[in-house]
């Protein structure tokens, strides 16, 4: 891999002591349930696996706790502290970089049939789009990195033919929305929650996509001189579709990924949806990883001086724990921060982009510990 480890102790890792690490617990601790009573989770680059984290899992859910799940920030410092081991990633540890993400709520209601004002569907997974067994080694025909087909082996649609009709009639819609722009955004980001008339919602959570290549519309503005670079977000993103509307579809459809969902239950309002880690995600405490090199659970400290804190004023420094990914998010130390559900979250998410430095916290006795320089 190339990649170098060094140990770090906590007193030295910046912002550690001023963090409150209560809610990153409550999410260790989920994955620790999923873990250990339904599916362990495979084991990424660095090594670490469902044994070494076998011991803080049973400490994790052994930890008395308030009936919400969650412990008193020295309590839960304390436990990470005990029971793991800063590991520092080389060799270049500047090279680090984050980006926000979240759940809409599409703000503008849906409708569960297409009628006047709601055009645009929202997708259920058609039965006959199938995973590539191996997309390094795909069947004839399919590109090289595809990770979805048609079952007779051919390319599913992109997203410009998928929206023009490619599926049309086979009941695949969960709802339409009003705006295209709103489909979209939610594809970018996985998940979204529906508002009925009635006032009910929904939450919509990834499924699977077409297996096209994903593009970034925001980097083709840039390119094409439609946004200056510092001015990139996803407000400016969607002003700027909002402005074009004879351009929009045409620059969407750069994007030949399409991404179809499956409904679910909100049960919890603050938490967000099920995701890779198959826990729901911690507003600012869950983070999408390389799932490549980082094993799902694994709690990472990321420290970016450049951003500010989520919720207070002050060098965004927090422990995080691996519980999601995406095909954007590549490396070692390249990381996604949960912002959260909703308007001002998404707010939040469109304006991190930042330069990071990612600790992770290997399990104590762990071989990734000792190769950093732990004894066991």
């Amino acid at each position: 891999m190339g990649l170098s480890l060094r140990r770090e102790d906590f007193s030295a890792l910046p912002g550690w002591a001023d963090d409150r690490p209560a809610a990153a617990f409550a999410a260790f601790r989920r994955s620790a349930g999923f873990a250990t009573t339904s599916k362990s989770y495979r084991p990424g680059s660095l090594g670490l696996t469902h044994e070494d984290f076998g011991p803080a899992y049973a400490a994790a859910l052994a930890e008395p706790v308030s009936e919400s799940g969650y412990p008193s920030d020295a309590q839960a410092r304390a436990f990470f502290e005990t029971w793991f081991r800063p590991v520092v990633i080389g060799p270049d540890e500047s090279a680090g970089f984050v980006t926000g993400y979240y759940e809409p709520e599409v703000e503008v209601e849906v409708s569960e049939r297409a009628e006047s004002g709601y055009r645009f569907p929202f997708l259920r997974k058609p039965s006959n789009l199938v995973k590539v067994p191996d997309p390094d080694n795909p069947p004839a025909g399919i590109p090289a990195g595809y990770a979805f087909m048609l079952d007779d082996s051919t390319c599913c649609p992109d997203r410009k033919a998928i929206e023009s009709g490619a599926f049309e009639g086979r009941g695949l819609e969960i709802a339409w929305a009003r705006s295209r722009a709103d489909v979209f955004f939610a594809h970018v980001q996985g998940c979204a929650r529906l508002r009925f008339p009635d006032g009910r919602v929904e939450r919509i959570t990834y499924a699977a996509k077409s297996g096209h290549p994903f593009t970034g519309i925001g980097g083709l503005l840039v390119k094409r001189g439609e946004i200056p670079v510092e001015e990139i977000s996803m407000a400016s993103i969607r002003q700027w579709l909002a402005a074009h509307p004879d351009q929009g579809d045409g620059l969407m459809w750069e994007n030949r990924s399409f991404i179809f969902f499956e409904s679910a239950a909100v049960e919890n309002d603050y938490l967000g949806p099920v995701a890779a880690a198959k826990v729901p995600l911690e507003p600012g405490r869950s983070l999408a990883v390389d799932k490549r090199i980082h094993t799902f659970g694994t709690p990472i400290f990321v420290s970016a001086p450049g951003l500010q804190d989520f919720d207070e004023t002050r060098p965004f420094a927090r422990l995080m724990i691996a519980q999601d990914t995406g095909t954007a998010i590549v490396g070692p130390a390249r990381g996604d921060l949960f912002a959260g559900c909703g308007f001002k979250a998404g707010e939040m998410a469109g304006s991190i982009k930042a330069a990071a430095r990612f600790v992770i916290l290997a399990p104590a006795g762990s071989e990734t510990a000792r190769r950093a320089g732990y004894e066991r």
